[in-house]
């Protein structure tokens, strides 16, 4: 009998296959992540940018751009100017007049916006094709096969910082890193109008002292679930397992722990369309009743407006819906064609959700189905 033949060396072979896949599995967060060049660009109060360079006067000012206040309308965006004032998006212009009385607030120029996106899509596309837009000022790029500058991402960075700057004569602030997670992070490090790498050897020494606030995903109410548990940080979360995470968080707590090393294998996707836009919110003290759950909604409002507000035009909104999740991690959602997406519609359908269950509620939804538009002459409403 030949040594090939023999069951020793089909179980050596066995072996070899299923550690070469075990490998394959469990490949470390740095070899993995040096596959891949991901940068986030992210324009600088991009509608409000474009309102001072189309009008020279408004600049130095605090400005805003949104709704107007007698008509319930809400913030899309402001300056940094106005920033200083606690002016913020999705804030309600009438609260926004309130902390500053000098504001001057603008209607949305969609068309004016949509144009100096399409500009800024045409600089990326001389660097790759994988871009994944979130919304008219901000993408992702996925560089890891981009030729351009010996294939060094920070310097097609710097390059597309440039030539925004140069021919649209606003400016974009830029974050890279091997993963979407940290990149969109970098991107906010150094704004405004700034550039900051996270390079695959800095990510774990760079993780490790990120608040858990800033994960994705990580909300205040699970910010504050963690800091009753006594982690503020990264380094304190990793260690936690991953069972225990799990058994803590649910199915969040196994995405908890990757995003805790820096792991985040989500890929860029430059033919994604989003189908809806919602906002939701899970209550530390559950909701004990309908009344309590209708309370909510106005808050709830004002963050979706802000939201929908920074959706591209070629999008139209259509039906409302709401989610509750009741005490008992039993949920429903419910919407309904033809309703408005004003307060009363709104109240009507939480209404109803909440008499399928009449339980506590833990968590609360709403959002709109998002209709895509072949021609993108239609546009969004920025008023409720």
């Amino acid at each position: 009998m030949s040594y090939r033949s023999n069951g020793i060396f089909k179980l050596l072979v066995l072996y070899t296959g299923v550690s070469a896949i075990l490998a394959a599995r469990w490949i470390t967060p740095s070899v993995y992540m040096t596959q891949r060049k991901i940068i986030h660009v992210d324009c600088d109060c991009f509608y409000a940018a474009i309102e001072m360079r189309d009008d020279p006067s408004l600049a130095q000012k605090p400005l805003a751009v949104g709704g107007s206040a007698d008509r319930r309308g809400v913030i899309a965006t402001c300056n940094y100017e106005a920033r200083a004032y606690g002016v913020r998006s999705a804030m309600s212009s009438r609260h926004a007049l309130k902390l500053c009385p000098d504001l001057t607030i603008v209607k949305p120029r969609m068309d004016a916006y949509k144009e100096a996106s399409k500009e800024i899509q045409t600089i990326f596309r001389d660097y790759t094709d994988l871009i994944e837009p979130l919304s008219l000022d901000e993408a992702y790029l996925d560089v890891s096969d981009s030729p351009h500058f010996g294939g060094s991402a920070t310097r097609i960075a710097q390059d597309i910082r440039r030539r925004v700057s140069n021919q649209l004569h606003i400016t974009v602030s830029a974050g890279v890193a091997p993963n979407k997670f940290l990149a969109k992070i970098a991107s906010d490090w150094k704004k405004p109008n700034g550039l900051f790498v996270i390079t695959p050897d800095q990510v774990e020494d760079f993780v490790s002292q990120l608040p858990v606030k800033k994960l994705h995903g990580v909300g205040k109410v699970t910010a504050d679930k963690l800091a009753r548990q006594g982690i503020e940080d990264c380094l304190q979360l990793r260690e936690w397992n991953k069972l225990a995470l799990v058994r803590e968080f649910g199915s969040f707590g196994e995405r908890l722990w990757g995003l805790a090393r820096g792991i985040d294998d989500r890929v860029v996707q430059n033919d994604s369309r989003r189908q809806s836009i919602s906002v939701e919110n899970t209550y530390d003290v559950d909701l004990p009743d309908l009344s309590s759950c209708l309370a909510k909604l106005p808050e709830l409002m004002e963050t979706l407006a802000g939201r929908m507000a920074r959706i591209d035009s070629s999008y139209r909104a259509g039906k409302p819906f709401v989610k509750v999740k009741f005490h008992d991690f039993t949920q429903t959602t419910l919407e309904q064609a033809g309703a408005g997406r004003d307060l009363e519609s709104y109240q009507q359908l939480l209404t109803q959700a909440f008499n399928r269950g009449g339980k506590p509620v833990r968590l609360l939804g709403i959002g709109v189905r998002l209709l895509d538009l072949s021609s993108g002459n239609e546009q969004l409403e920025f008023s409720w």
